[in-house]
């Protein structure tokens, strides 16, 4: 047994969602033997990669194919893919708006939820609150009295994001009275996007979440051309009405001057299953439209949140149902395996501008 024959034993592990071995894709590191034990590092392409064992199980599988009596230790680790390429932020891996075509839909709950639960993962996560008028983060991470400081480095001042449950977050509710209307024309709102994104020390994120306002307006236009998004997700709720408006937010975002990549769609809201009988099932709002929308548009379905009330109660309290660590519970599981889908996603969707790129 020698390095050479393990990593052709290794060339027969396909990674699930690139469809290419992972030696080739140089997942495989730190490659060491010793008599017949052998170690190596896997490097996934998200920590919060929902796959990992699958993976580490057709490694072991394919080095006793080859070597039955090997001692294996499989160590995982996680290195966030990028695309971008912006030199104003270089620390940013993967910037990700959230959007809907319409408000009331759940979206800021979806995007507290989300980037808490990627944080839980390990990936290091921040939040803009771009709801300019409405902003809604401040009091979903229990957070709404504090104020970020300002400080100075490298010689230019920089707003620095207040901190919780492990997420960076910045909203215009840090910096003005939740009791006063902000009162802006468009631009202005514009504006104070762009200063959220480049005068905010963000730092080292695998992913930045931007929770936009409901609508398709001059906050989106101006972040579509402005910002080098790696993609959009939708929200919606099965409502004929609130897929009529995602529907408008999609084909805003496919729009020929704009065309920002649609990660997936969410559908929040999508049945009520009350405490009492945890196995039921009431569809209110609809069934299934978000998955219809998404088959329709040929777009990923990242999942369905369930209407529960322990979800609203966890927003208000200023504390994200993902961030009780209640693991058994319904809505910790959705939110869980939300998170996994987007950066499985963003993934799948990264390897695939790097192929296309370099075919250029």
């Amino acid at each position: 047994m020698n390095k050479q024959a393990v990593l052709q034993a290794l060339s027969h592990v396909q990674e699930p969602d690139l469809k290419k071995d992972l030696v080739s894709l140089n997942m495989i590191r730190d490659l060491e033997i010793n008599g017949n034990q052998v170690s190596f590092t896997v490097v996934l392409t998200t920590p919060a990669c929902p796959l990992k064992e699958k993976i580490r199980e057709d490694c072991q599988e394919a080095i006793w194919a080859v070597f039955p009596q090997a001692q294996i230790q499989i160590n995982m680790q996680a290195e966030v893919t990028s695309i971008l390429k912006a030199s104003n932020l270089p620390g940013i891996k993967n910037i990700v708006a959230i959007a809907s075509g319409k408000g009331g839909v759940g979206k800021s709950t979806v995007t507290a939820n989300l980037a808490v639960a990627l944080a839980q993962t390990g990936a290091r996560v921040g939040v803009i609150d771009a709801d300019i008028f409405g902003p809604s983060m401040p009091v979903m991470f229990g957070v709404e009295y504090k104020k970020p400081l300002v400080q100075e480095i490298q010689g230019k001042q920089y707003i620095v994001p207040v901190e919780q449950y492990g997420v960076k977050l910045i909203s215009m509710g840090f910096l003005a009275p939740a009791e006063s209307a902000v009162v802006w024309r468009g631009p202005m709102a514009s504006k104070a996007l762009l200063q959220f994104l480049n005068d905010v020390y963000w730092g080292e994120l695998d992913y930045l979440l931007i929770d936009l306002p409901p609508g398709t307006s001059d906050i989106h236009l101006t972040m579509a051309q402005a910002m080098p998004l790696t993609g959009v997700v939708i929200v919606t709720t099965p409502q004929k009405v609130a897929l009529a408006d995602a529907q408008k937010g999609l084909m805003m975002f496919r729009q020929g001057s704009i065309n920002i990549p649609i990660l997936g769609i969410v559908e929040n809201m999508a049945y009520f299953t009350p405490a009492e009988l945890p196995q039921n099932k009431y569809y209110i709002f609809g069934r299934d439209g978000g998955k219809v929308l998404a088959e329709r548009y040929g777009v990923p379905f990242l999942g369905e949140i369930p209407l529960v009330q322990g979800i609203r109660e966890a927003g208000d309290i200023g504390r994200p149902v993902i961030a009780q660590g209640e693991e058994e519970s319904l809505t910790y599981q959705a939110f869980q395996a939300l998170a996994e889908n987007l950066a499985r996603q963003i993934a799948i969707r990264n390897a695939l501008q790097e192929n296309a790129t370099a075919q250029i």
